[in-house]
């Protein structure tokens, strides 16, 4: 007979992590439901190492350090009550900032006229403004040089709206400009 295998933090914390992530999206569909948090959603959760649990909210009309401290809070009183992840943990909530790429549709329409840098499935790397975003996709106003069709050695810029479906679209960044 062999003898059984101990369960090791790797092993807990994977049979623990989607319970305790399935846990928290749940309270996090409740508060939304408050009309003072209605205009979140939430873009990420990740649990890791060490018990660190972070939270990537956005929000139709922008987020606040108040809101995402609000939120902490909340999360924080029921991980406390239900001793979701011990004693010991890391919380941190807050909005997924410029430098994370968009991940769902509901975050484009607040970037509307932004330039966007967009990688799509299959590598290309489309740049433009932000002209309209729906359930579809979204379309960018892409500016391209073409040869000058009169045959001269300079090149002429034409713009043109360019759709992209989500479901075609791997990263899009916003380009921060100043």
């Amino acid at each position: 007979r062999k003898p059984e295998k101990e369960a090791t933090a790797s092993s807990l914390f994977l049979f623990i992590g989607p319970m305790v992530t399935e846990q928290i999206e749940a309270l996090l569909r409740e508060k939304f439901t408050e009309p003072e948090f209605a205009a979140l959603f939430l873009i990420e959760l990740k649990l890791g190492k060490g018990n660190k649990l972070e939270v990537f909210l956005d929000s139709d009309t922008g987020i606040s350090f108040d809101t995402c401290r609000s939120i902490s809070r909340y999360l924080e009183q029921h991980l406390d009550e239900q001793g979701w992840l011990g004693e010991s943990y890391t919380l941190e909530v807050s909005s997924p900032g410029v430098s994370r790429p968009l991940q769902l549709p509901r975050q484009y329409p607040k970037h509307l006229g932004r330039i966007l840098q967009v990688t799509t499935q299959d590598g290309l790397l489309q740049k433009g403004k932000l002209l309209s975003s729906d359930d579809a996709g979204i379309t960018l106003e892409v500016t391209t040089e073409i040869p000058d069709p009169q045959g001269k050695k300079k090149k002429i810029k034409q713009t043109l709206p360019v759709h992209l479906p989500f479901a075609q679209i791997k990263s899009a960044m916003v380009e921060i400009t100043f």
